[in-house]
């Protein structure tokens, strides 16, 4: 097949542009040729749910899905009953970014709380968190966090375990939306478990194509309760894989080592120098924390549309000239030195 793109293209829109890393190709070349069982089946599936308790403790079990949308629907469905609903940030993924999905395929309701960096705290679930017993109030039942957010930040464990403290008290279960649960674990130098079952959490929708998959995502969850039903959601949802070896294989080549780790820290580190790179040239504002992959920066108006042209990236708030600069395991000192060179040769 002729070959569609330039295979040295770069860009900082998404870390979801990048192609997949060479160990998960082999991993996919590995798991092929010969016959194996559908549908979880085959020997990736099971040693990848052995390495899943070794990343996350005992209790952790896990199904492979499709999508990162299909896991985070079947990961709350699987917690809130039919009346039930999820408390989440205004920046939720779950809530800008997935066309609806919650809600349409799913039946749940999202009840949104501002937040200044992504972060919930218990004072912020509060402001939703009511109504229990009033037959005319969607019953706050779950909480749903992003590690890293969608604005970049980290929580930290101390973080997480106060919001599942809280959440539990109320009677309320907690889902962590892992799409770039990597980039966190690796900006914190902790394991997988530690922003996870650790602290509390009930549920993971653990990402990959973010961190060098071609394709697939999956569920984690910590009990019985979590989990309830979730074998049926799976399929009820169009997310039960039917060569699942394929997105096991590719699990395993990212957990059963430190590939997760490494591509995640490289990602993270990629985007330290580029807000640093950033950070001094005139009318260049750094508008969050730089504490994964992800860089938030206000840019002069006038240098956006060249530099998108160069480099291609996503505005963030058209009003105020915020935009979103993400780096990806592929993403390299050369990329960003080129992207902080071009922005200062436009701004001086």
């Amino acid at each position: 097949m002729t070959r569609l793109h330039d295979p040295s293209a770069h860009t900082f829109a998404s870390d979801n542009y990048a192609g997949a890393h060479p160990e998960v190709l082999q991993a996919l070349v590995d798991a092929s040729g010969g016959h194996v069982g559908s549908y979880g089946a085959d020997p990736y599936t099971a040693r990848l749910r052995e390495v899943v308790v070794e990343q996350f403790g005992e209790g952790a079990e896990l199904d492979p899905v499709l999508t990162g949308t299909g896991a985070n629907v079947a990961a709350l469905q699987a917690l809130v009953p039919r009346w039930g609903a999820v408390v989440c940030a205004t920046t939720a993924h779950v809530y800008t970014d997935e066309g609806g999905a919650p809600e349409r395929l799913g039946g749940i309701k999202l009840l949104t709380v501002p937040t200044p960096d992504g972060k919930l705290t218990p004072e912020l679930i509060d402001r939703q968190a009511f109504g229990w017993g009033d037959q005319q109030r969607p019953q706050p039942l779950a909480v749903t966090i992003t590690q890293s957010t969608e604005l970049g930040t980290v929580y930290t464990p101390d973080e997480i375990r106060a919001v599942t403290d809280h959440a539990h008290a109320l009677g309320m279960r907690v889902h962590l939306d892992g799409a770039r649960l990597a980039n966190a674990a690796a900006a914190l130098g902790l394991p997988l478990r530690a922003l996870t079952r650790d602290a509390g959490v009930d549920s993971v929708s653990l990402g990959g194509t973010k961190n060098g998959l071609v394709l697939g995502e999956s569920v984690v969850t910590f009990s019985e309760e979590a989990r309830a039903g979730l074998v049926y959601l799976r399929k009820m949802d169009a997310q039960l894989v039917s060569k699942m070896r394929f997105v096991s294989a590719q699990f395993l080549a990212m957990l059963e080592g430190d590939l997760w780790r490494r591509s995640a820290a490289s990602a993270n580190a990629r985007a330290v120098r580029l807000a640093a790179g950033l950070a001094d040239l005139p009318g260049v504002t750094i508008t969050q924390s730089v504490d994964a992959n992800a860089v938030f920066v206000v840019l002069p108006r006038e240098v956006v549309e060249p530099l998108r042209a160069a480099h291609h990236f996503y505005d963030w708030d058209r009003q105020t000239g915020e935009v979103r600069l993400m780096c990806s395991f592929d993403t390299t000192d050369e990329h960003v030195d080129r992207f902080v060179d071009d922005a200062r040769a436009l701004l001086t």
